[in-house]
């Protein structure tokens, strides 16, 4: 095709279900009009978000972490959140220097995956059996467009279509042995196991009619996530103490998944920052958790405290904790 009609194509004449199609063309324009199927995939890669927040997991969980550990390389993080790494002293290495490192790691790549054969891939390689894009269609619906594991919504994270019982132990592609899980938690599920997360799922939505932290009264809500919310304490102990509270009716911490465990915490911060901005004289926190009768919980609903603290507080000896939800009851707890 000359100019105007590839031209025309592209801006017109191209119907798309997906971004291959310009993907590949782009390709084959910066490989000087021809490219292999392995360099066309490649140009693929680049634009897929699931692949690349796959690998981000990846560099976090392993690489990066051993090689911090053994001082190799330094974290740059924004609070919490793993922004980059650092080679510490690489601006003394020349050019020759760092010519015989890069040829050095490239020795040792070639060297495992010669000793080690394909096989360390399995992990990433296509099951089998193609899944048909309706019914790929259909697990994301049936799963309300939401991780079956840790219940993120596919609008922060791409989502994919897992076997349950693996390919390679005979699981077949029908829609029972199919579930959704986000790239995180697929990249964390190994090929033995059969894990079916659907009821876990389900387990989420769970909720009791009497309970007072169940329906929440939204106006005192300051922040929110997938599973956990956070709000202020009606009686508080100081100004702006917050409750942050697992979404799904659980009685204390200990009984939390790791999911849960992981959005409370989120918010502690979120919250955190919030009562900050609201109040520049906040200078300190308290967190507490009350689990079980014996040590003050009368609310059997996970909840954790999140106290603020101002210079010249004074914290009453006993340290209770008085707090309640208009409407539906009082309780007293001590923290």
């Amino acid at each position: 095709m000359d100019f105007e009609s590839l031209k025309g194509f592209l801006e017109r004449d191209m119907r798309m279900s997906h971004i291959y199609q310009p993907a590949m063309l782009l390709t084959l324009l910066d490989h000087g009009g021809w490219a292999s199927v392995r360099e066309v995939a490649a140009g693929l890669l680049v634009h897929d978000q699931s692949q690349l927040e796959y690998y981000e997991q990846i560099t976090k969980t392993m690489p990066g972490r051993v090689l911090k550990n053994r001082g190799v390389v330094e974290v740059d993080k924004r609070g919490a959140r793993i922004e980059g790494y650092r080679l510490p002293g690489f601006e003394t290495l020349s050019p020759t220097q760092i010519e015989e490192l890069r040829a050095l790691c490239k020795q040792r790549i070639d060297d495992y995956i010669e000793r080690r054969g394909a096989a360390i891939w399995d992990h990433r390689r296509p099951a089998g059996d193609y899944i048909p894009g309706t019914a790929r269609y259909e697990v994301l619906k049936r799963a309300g467009f939401h991780c079956e594991l840790c219940g993120i919504s596919a609008d922060e994270r791409a989502l994919q279509v897992d076997h349950i019982v693996p390919r390679n132990r005979g699981g077949s592609n029908h829609p029972e042995n199919l579930q959704a899980l986000c790239v995180s938690c697929n990249a964390s599920k190994r090929d033995r196991d059969d894990t079916d997360f659907r009821a876990v799922r389900r387990s989420f939505e769970h909720r009791e009619a009497d309970c007072v932290f169940c329906a929440p009264p939204a106006d005192r809500q300051i922040a929110e996530n997938e599973l956990a919310y956070a709000l202020l304490d009606g009686y508080p102990v100081t100004p702006l103490h917050a409750l942050v509270i697992p979404k799904r009716h659980q009685a204390d911490y200990f009984s939390l998944f790791q999911s849960e465990v992981n959005a409370v915490n989120a918010l502690i911060t979120e919250a955190r920052h919030k009562i900050e901005e609201r109040d520049p004289e906040v200078s300190g926190f308290n967190i507490g958790v009350n689990i079980g009768a014996s040590a003050g919980q009368t609310v059997f609903h996970c909840h954790v405290h999140l106290i603020p603290r101002r210079n010249g507080d004074v914290t009453s000896p006993r340290g209770g904790v008085r707090h309640t939800i208009p409407d539906k009851g009082d309780y007293q707890e001590g923290t």
